[in-house]
């Protein structure tokens, strides 16, 4: 907001419009390119006291100043969007730029879209087109510019990918089995996209994908549980697989988080004990490094990410789900919201806009019949969706969002949820997965003519 006391020597007044703010003169510097060229410069302005922004709005650069100090505005009216594109451009602002890239849902993107192709914001362009690309059809007839529904036209949709358990096999026996599927939704048939490597194993391995790039770390093999020593990476784009350090720490029944750039290896067990230790690993430097410990030992533990923020639940004694968040900035776990319910406990987590949704078993360890609890982030509410949905083998445990749309699989049936008026409505039913075993999913964006056969049937042991 607007402030009237006099700048101190660490801050800078900036007058937008007819409006004077008083800003920290360092954040400014570390978030925008255009006040750290001008501070900079030794021209006579970056002397001044005070610097004037004459083509920006003040509800813009106000909004602005609030998102590089880590708060995070509703932005809901047309105007608030469009101003604070034009601030994220001009400013050269990229934290600006991210939060709008999570801000994205059906009823801004082809504003966004729009918005960000005209200013020149290319991130945001990108993936307010690629969420469109994932949407319902009519969202890409919302865009205003030609070049952006030929952007958008171009693109590749995400596929829904699953794998399901496998253990490491030896090269002399062919398991045809042992391979990535996605549904074609066309067609309603599960292709086959790749073979696993031989020496990789998914078996309560962590599996996440970051850069539309598929990762897999710590399965195990033999019944001791040993620990494979490697990490395993697919390129769909090349369609190749290479390999990747392990975790310094071995563990199994990891979460793997694509999240910020980076793999996240959250928690999981050694030697049938479960850690609380997180590691990270940097694609581009090649290596994993500690960061804060969970705020207690736990396995396969459920993670969703919304508004770019990551999330995981952890399970508590007196029958509690605590939901925590990970902040990369302070390097700490800090406590969200807690949710009690008798003998039941959440078991898999996703997110959609503000919200995110728990899906645990039903009472004395049902888990054919699951609920789901929604937390919304903006309020802190939690919300019982009402009556109960179907876990026929876990499918509910396997849900992916894509868009406005919950993805959900198991060997009987695809099933397709839309998330609408504070519930989740059946939209579709599809043809189920041909294999047995637990199953991981997750969405890869699959090159132009890549149309694997129809995956064969694997009958249940």
């Amino acid at each position: 907001m607007p402030r009237g006391p006099e700048a101190s020597e660490a801050s800078v007044q900036v007058w937008v419009g007819s409006q004077l703010f008083q800003a920290d003169r360092a954040l400014l510097v570390e978030h925008c390119g255009f006040f750290r060229g001008l501070f900079r410069s030794g021209m006579r302005e970056a002397r001044a006291a005070e610097v004037r922004l004459g083509v920006l709005s003040p509800d813009g650069f106000c909004t602005a100043l609030r998102v590089l100090r880590g708060e995070r505005p509703a932005l809901e009216a047309a105007d608030e969007l469009l101003q604070a594109v034009e601030c994220a451009a001009f400013l050269q602002a990229p934290a600006l730029a991210r939060f709008l890239e999570h801000s994205l849902t059906s009823d801004n993107c082809a504003l966004l879209c729009d918005a960000a192709a005209a200013f020149g914001l290319h991130d945001v362009f990108r993936s307010a087109a690629l969420f469109i690309r994932d949407g319902a059809r009519e969202l890409a007839a919302e865009l205003a510019l030609p070049e952006a529904r030929a952007y958008v036209a171009a693109l590749r949709p995400s596929s829904y990918v699953a794998v399901s358990t496998h253990a490491p096999a030896p090269g002399f026996l062919e398991d045809a089995s042992r391979t990535m599927c996605y549904l074609d939704e066309e067609e309603d048939a599960w292709r086959t996209l790749a073979a696993l490597p031989l020496e990789a194993s998914t078996l309560l391995a962590g599996v996440a994908t970051l850069g539309n790039k598929l990762y897999i770390v710590g399965g195990v093999r033999g019944p001791n549980k040993e620990v494979v020593e490697l990490g395993f990476c697919y390129d769909p784009d090349g369609g190749s697989w290479r390999e990747f350090p392990s975790p310094h720490q071995p563990r199994y029944d990891t979460a793997l988080v694509g999240f910020d750039g980076h793999l996240y290896a959250i928690g999981g067990e050694f030697q049938r004990m479960p850690m609380s230790s997180v590691e990270r690993y940097d694609p581009a430097a090649g290596c994993w490094s500690f960061v804060a410990d969970l705020p207690q030992p736990a396995a396969g533990v459920p993670c969703a990410q919304a508004r770019g923020r990551l999330f995981v639940c952890l399970w508590r004694p007196a029958d509690t789900t605590a939901v925590v968040e990970y902040t990369v900035q302070a390097d700490a776990w800090r406590p969200v919201a807690e949710l009690r319910r008798p003998q039941s406990y959440g078991h898999c987590m996703v997110a959609h806009r503000d919200s995110l949704y728990v899906v645990r078993n039903g009472p004395k360890d049902d888990f054919l019949h699951c609920a789901i609890d929604c937390l919304n982030l903006a309020t802190g509410q939690w919300t019982a969706l009402p009556g109960q949905f179907v876990n026929s083998k876990g499918a509910l445990f396997t849900a992916v969002v894509r868009g406005d749309t919950v993805y959900t699989v198991n060997r009987v049936f695809t099933l397709l949820y839309a998330i609408e008026d504070g519930t989740w409505r059946l939209l579709r039913e599809r043809a189920g997965f041909p294999r047995p075993g637990s199953l991981q999913t997750f969405l890869l964006r699959l090159p132009p003519g890549s149309r694997g056969p129809v995956a064969s049937t694997t009958p249940e042991l």
